[in-house]
């Protein structure tokens, strides 16, 4: 598995909206206009080219319909997904590919959904059998095909990806009817896809959760550690403390939602009683660890204009962007949107300030000895 090292989260390609995205980036390879697809599904060209600006799930479905028709693939979703870049599914991506097991994956990628999806929703299962389940909320599902088709194709893409395995679903179940679908849907999924069911779901044999993820990407708890390590600079350095051993371990936990003391105390070889005395020891408790590192992080990714609230919330391990809102203002008295408001207008003045001469002065003699 190969990782890219962008710089921050912002460098990330953002997934809101990518399968538009890669639907209009099709029509342009073909030299077909992309306008009157936009338009028809209520968008401009810019808001398709902005990465930064999301768009709906009713929008996004509209803009594969019209694309397949005016390509004539009535398979659009299916053949998008076959090929592009996994990684460009932006964050979801990078904290499962730095999971332990396929099981702790999928467990990340439904609470990503749940947290940062409007539209439909991943409702894994991992009981009998290692189940992912695809929900529209507030979505007409019968309005879509090429749109499920494609998740469909792009999380076993994942799991394969991830394992390092040819996995094979035990069955595929769509919703909608499709009388004559493709021999190489078969051949993709190694199943066959058993249209008009009840329900849109893979289904695994229950032995695939427990693999593990081949080749773990670390650019994820690199990227988290150096957030973490800015966030904490002004903190005065301890050497060789619990406290500090519980500060480098958290950061990494809190996107796969493990940030509990039981789990740090079994990463740090001892037991959650031992690590409560040893806190206790220097002064601190994990929970007031847990809050002051959420704090200085989320300030830390507030800082990153690109990162959405809900990918923040996700970040710091909460299971809803509300959880962040009440947890930030007990924090600073303001939501996170205002204080990314207000850091937007202190710029702004800090840009505006005038100069003086001396600096002035000194630019223009910097300029002149470049």
């Amino acid at each position: 598995m190969h990782s890219i090292k962008p710089r921050s989260f912002g460098r990330i390609p953002s997934a809101a909206g990518g399968v538009a995205r890669l639907a209009c980036a099709q029509l342009r390879k073909l030299g077909k206009d992309v306008r009157p697809v936009l338009s028809g599904a209520g968008l401009t060209v810019q808001e398709a080219d902005d990465p930064t600006t999301r768009i709906e799930v009713r929008a996004q479905i509209k803009v594969l319909e019209l694309a397949a028709g005016e390509l004539r693939d009535e398979f659009l979703g299916f053949h998008l997904a076959r090929n592009f870049d996994l990684r460009e599914i932006g964050l979801v991506y990078y904290v499962m590919a730095s999971s332990q097991q396929l099981a702790d994956a999928l467990r990340n990628c439904e609470r990503y959904s749940k947290i940062n999806n409007e539209g439909v929703r991943l409702n894994v299962s991992l009981d009998r059998t290692a189940t992912i389940a695809l929900d529209y909320i507030s979505v007409d599902r019968w309005s879509d095909r090429h749109h499920l088709e494609f998740w469909l194709v792009t999380l076993v893409r994942i799991c394969r990806q991830l394992t390092d395995n040819r996995l094979a679903p035990h069955k595929i179940r769509v919703r909608h009817f499709r009388a004559h679908p493709p021999a190489e849907f078969n051949a993709f999924f190694g199943a066959d896809v058993e249209f008009g069911a009840d329900a849109d779901e893979i289904i695994f044999s229950p032995s695939v959760a427990s693999l593990p993820i081949v080749g773990r990407d670390t650019y994820l708890n690199e990227l988290l550690r150096r957030y973490a390590d800015e966030a904490l600079a002004a903190r005065p350095k301890e050497h060789a403390s619990v406290r500090s051993n519980v500060e480098r371990i958290v950061p990494q936990l809190l996107p796969h939602g493990k940030a509990s003391a039981s789990e740090v105390a079994r990463q740090l070889g001892i037991s959650s009683r031992t690590l409560s005395r040893k806190l206790s020891d220097e002064g601190v408790t994990f929970a007031q660890i847990l809050d002051q590192l959420r704090t200085a992080l989320a300030n830390r990714y507030l800082s990153d204009r690109e990162l959405p609230v809900s990918e923040i919330a996700w970040l710091l391990g909460y299971r809803e962007v509300s959880s962040l809102t009440h947890a930030f203002r007990r924090w600073t008295g303001m939501t996170p949107r205002q204080f990314r408001s207000s850091e937007r207008h202190r710029d702004k003045r800090t840009d505006s300030r005038p100069v003086s001469r001396k600096a002035a002065k000194e630019r223009g003699g910097s300029r002149r000895r470049h």
